[in-house]
């Protein structure tokens, strides 16, 4: 059976930067083909990509992922009936997430500052819910408790059986991009649960790298020269690397998640398209803030490849098994393309999927030559539209009975 899947390879070089630091505050390292390489997780990169979400997508688009979801309905609550309470809203709403995802929404156990309201209930762990089913819920609510500050007729309302069904339906369908692409877990309620339809790897550089440390001072503005010590004294760590970025795109997962929950006469193939392309530019464009005050490190790729694959997803990582070494005259962009010049035909070659796949490139210099016979070239911009255009095709041929 024909899949579509989205392959993006992606080489993106950071100067001295901690984009993704560990517990000690370092930046994250692994050892791969035997050697350090500075690495960023792929939670990281899942993260910046969703915060380049809200510049791409329209809020009704997305979720939120809290602890706070009491705070977030009780919100929606007020703004549909402006006469309750903020107490009684709250109530009500954690009464309904209690039985919409059968999880404890309790009070918090610190206390409220003076002057400050008693602090919402809160889940015991992160939920991520979308925009849409918060609204669903906020209806539902009104309606079950009589659009009043009544938990005693909610709680009835919600003691009949399809009354209980519709809250949990509620949250199983109309789910936001993000949750669609990045997926989501439920705790204690696992038929809930989102199995997320890309896949995102931690980036790691093509070459060998030590960790560095900057030990910086800080003038105090009002010392007279009879005071010349420091007002502050200091170490970051960080390092200087060119990366290999990869994340696979499922677009048949992708579909079956936004599709959940469409209403008759929805086109079920423009939500898809509309978040491949979010997610493409998303990925290709964003970048992890750690300590970005400090040094400043606002780099985009320097080539980027997505191919559409039929088969399965396959990550050209292997390309940079023995560690790239600099040039003479320093850098490694020129070697990493010369390496993933070779290694992507011989690999397409070896397992037969070289025709059926087609490939898209961005690459930026003269030392990404060596890319542009693995592809047609293009700006970003072209690229996402291109791509989100063809998945188009593809889905409509597919529902027309006509894979393409």
């Amino acid at each position: 059976m024909s899949r579509t899947i989205l392959d993006v390879h992606i080489l993106q070089t950071v100067p001295p930067s901690n984009i993704n630091r560990d517990d000690t505050g370092s930046p994250k390292t692994a050892v791969y083909g035997g050697v350090r390489r500075s690495r960023v997780s792929s939670q990281a990169w899942k993260r910046a990509t969703r915060e380049k979400f809200k510049e791409l997508l329209d809020p009704s688009d997305l979720g939120v992922r809290t602890k706070k979801v009491a705070e977030l309905l009780g919100a929606r609550l007020t703004a549909l009936q402006p006469a309750l309470e903020r107490r009684a809203a709250l109530e009500l709403a954690a009464e309904m997430l209690r039985t919409a995802t059968g999880s404890k929404i309790d009070p918090p156990k610190r206390k409220a500052k003076e002057g400050e309201p008693e602090p919402a209930p809160e889940a015991a762990y992160l939920m991520f819910l979308s925009a849409r089913q918060l609204d669903g819920l906020a209806e539902l609510t009104i309606k079950g408790s009589g659009g009043k500050d009544d938990v005693a007729a909610l709680k009835e309302f919600l003691r009949a059986k399809e009354n209980k069904a519709l809250a949990r339906r509620l949250l199983d369908t109309r789910h936001s991009v993000d949750i669609a692409l990045f997926g989501r877990m439920v705790a204690d309620s696992t038929d809930l649960n989102v199995e997320a339809a890309s896949q995102v790897a931690h980036a790691i550089s093509v070459h060998a790298v030590d960790n560095e440390s900057d030990y910086y001072t800080a003038v105090d503005d009002k010392n007279t020269d009879a005071e010349p010590g420091a007002g502050m004294i200091g170490v970051v760590d960080f390092n200087s690397a060119t990366l290999y970025r990869y994340a696979a795109l499922d677009i048949d997962r992708l579909r079956a998640n936004l599709g959940a929950g469409l209403r008759d006469g929805e086109d079920s193939a423009a939500p898809t398209r509309r978040a491949v392309e979010a997610f493409l530019e998303g990925f290709i464009t964003s970048l992890p803030t750690g300590k970005v005050n400090t040094f400043g490190n606002h780099t985009l790729p320097t080539a980027v490849i997505v191919k559409l694959r039929t088969k399965r997803p396959i990550s050209f990582v292997t390309a940079f098994e023995r560690a790239v070494t600099a040039g003479r005259e320093g850098g490694f962009v020129r070697a990493a393309c010369e390496r993933l010049a070779r290694h992507v035909p011989a690999l397409e070659e070896a397992y037969g999927v070289e025709d059926a796949d087609l490939t898209w490139l961005v690459r930026v210099g003269e030392d990404t030559e060596p890319l542009a016979a693995l592809g047609r070239g293009m700006a970003v911009g072209e690229l996402v539209e291109t791509v989100g255009g063809v998945v188009a095709e593809r889905l409509a041929a597919e529902q027309a009975g006509t894979p393409a």
